[in-house]
């Protein structure tokens, strides 16, 4: 799902004072990792990763790797901290987050 800046700038304010929940550490981004960001997108749809480490290009590959395994979507990249979202309207409810509406271009 791809967001607009609109969209970002939202789920950027509902992000701010939240603490990260899943840390990656020295072992990279492993298949537990992966399940726990998972359980956590279920659940808040919105979350927080901290990557420790100080290469920004494997910081970068992580989040575009976290998006593709997960079909979630990359709000934001700064510093050493990731934010994810992803809708859990699977199971017929409404996501727990409304979205603005994309605007149409004229």
């Amino acid at each position: 799902m791809e967001l607009t800046a609109d969209q970002r700038r939202h789920l950027r304010g509902l992000a701010h004072h939240l603490n990260p929940v899943v840390m990656i550490g020295n072992q990279g981004l492993t298949d537990a990792v992966l399940r726990e960001i998972a359980v956590n997108l279920d659940a808040h749809e919105l979350i927080k990763i901290r990557v420790l480490g100080d290469d920004r290009a494997l910081r970068d590959e992580f989040l575009q790797t976290i998006c593709k395994e997960l079909g979630a979507s990359a709000v934001q990249h700064i510093g050493k901290l990731l934010l994810i979202y992803r809708a859990t309207a699977s199971n017929g409810d409404k996501p727990k987050i409304a979205l603005p509406k994309a605007k149409k271009k004229a």
